[in-house]
């Protein structure tokens, strides 16, 4: 398989008009694209305690980041802010878990969740968020007994997003962070 540099992605991404930056375009384009794993190795920064998120290229309209995971690691259960989401594992591989809203009581922060969809993330398979059910978890599983690396693209950048803890049906808006800029390590980021 044909495998692109990173900034060649990242360029195609730029050459997307507006209009056509869209769940379909995009995701054909990361299928027709895969990224080049030795592209990317200056945004790998790896913790014990917690995925990475490392940002490759920001603008105005869209992110790229690459997300390192040790083994066993997980996300919280998440959504994008209403935000457009594409990933694909270039390293590794991971599972995805969907998630539908049962009920939910925002003046409260209830939300009683049902899982649906699992996916498996790998070789460079392109895959997005579908903005009809965007909650969901990343899992690096023990069974996999190995690192990975996703690269995420997400449109626009955002900030924050809602968590949700299934354990207790509620959910709360959190604040995100970057491990590394750039390939650099942001000042206060504990490895």
């Amino acid at each position: 398989m044909q495998t692109f540099h990173i900034d060649r992605v990242v360029q195609g991404l730029r050459e997307i008009r507006d209009e056509a930056f869209t769940c379909d375009n995009v995701y054909d384009f990361l299928g027709q694209n895969p990224i080049d794993r030795d592209s990317i190795t200056k945004y790998f920064f790896w913790s014990p305690d917690y995925y990475t998120r490392n940002l490759i290229y920001k603008d105005d309209r869209f992110e790229v980041m690459a997300i390192c995971w040790e083994v066993g690691q997980v996300s919280r259960v998440h959504d994008h802010s209403d935000q457009k989401c594409w990933m694909t594992v270039p390293i590794g591989r991971l599972q995805g878990q969907n998630f539908a809203v049962d009920e939910i009581d925002p003046s409260r922060g209830f939300c009683k969740l049902s899982r649906t969809d699992v996916f498996e993330l790998a070789d460079c398979l392109a895959a997005k968020v579908e903005l009809e059910e965007p909650i969901h978890q990343v899992l690096n599983l023990d069974e996999y007994d190995e690192r990975a690396v996703s690269v995420h693209i997400y449109s626009k950048p955002y900030t924050n997003c809602n968590s949700y803890c299934l354990d207790t049906n509620t959910y709360k808006n959190v604040p995100l962070c970057y491990t590394s800029i750039g390939g650099k390590l942001v000042q206060g980021a504990s490895l």
